[in-house]
């Protein structure tokens, strides 16, 4: 069950997505395990305090994919860099191309 007529407007995520009813005292007493099965099953959980909707427990992933999508500009970039191999730079080598390019523009 998707809330508000949600699944209309994100029916594209409406597949993988399930949003379940709990109650405050249950999301208080079980926070930990309902916070794994929001990372890890992708759940979402509309809390209901006195039987009325009060908040919406779901991943960050979650979020950002469905409420905060990224630019397609963004996403095209991300794409090249996966082509081009270079999603999987580490730290240091994203440090030390940075630092050449710098030297590379003072010339």
């Amino acid at each position: 069950m998707v809330p508000f007529g949600a699944a209309s407007r994100y029916s594209r995520y409406a597949a993988t997505t399930m949003t379940r009813k709990i109650t405050a005292v249950t999301a208080r007493t079980q926070l930990g395990q309902i916070m794994n099965r929001a990372v890890d099953n992708n759940e979402r959980f509309l809390v209901e305090r006195n039987g009325e909707p009060s908040v919406l427990i779901l991943s960050v992933a979650d979020f950002v994919k469905t409420l905060a999508p990224p630019p397609d500009w963004l996403n095209d970039i991300q794409d090249e860099a996966r082509r081009k191999g270079l999603d999987k730079l580490t730290a240091p080598e994203i440090d030390a191309e940075i630092k050449a390019a710098r030297r590379e523009r003072r010339r």
